[in-house]
């Protein structure tokens, strides 16, 4: 998983909280997934983080429909569903990427994060 910029909202180093994401943030570690109805790597990315939020405790797995979200979506410059970030206890992002990730990829960014 490959990082982006620092200071705009959703790339490394910004802040989001529960209520950014409409749902509380895990106890050490948040996968957040931009998703759309329609997107085939989107099912296979659902699977990958819930299943790295399932192994790793303290971490939550929150999936949002960037197109009931457009605001947010907006404001966080998500151009391509899925996008994945990975945020730490306090919400901060440490990561950020595109398309379906990789089990590994998402346990060494998991590793910034916790």
């Amino acid at each position: 998983m490959r990082g982006h910029g620092e200071g705009l909202p959703g790339t490394p180093g910004s802040r989001l909280g529960a209520a950014d994401l409409g749902a509380e943030l895990g106890a050490r570690a948040t996968l957040v997934q931009f998703s759309s109805a329609f997107c085939a790597p989107c099912r296979a990315t659902r699977r990958v983080l819930g299943e790295v939020a399932g192994m790793v405790p303290g971490v939550a797995h929150v999936e949002i429909d960037a197109e009931a979200r457009l605001e947010l979506v907006r404001t966080l410059d998500v151009r391509k569903t899925p996008t994945v970030l990975v945020l730490d206890a306090a919400g901060r992002v440490v990561r950020r990427a595109t398309g379906p990730p990789r089990r590994a990829d998402v346990i060494a960014a998991l590793g910034e994060a916790v």
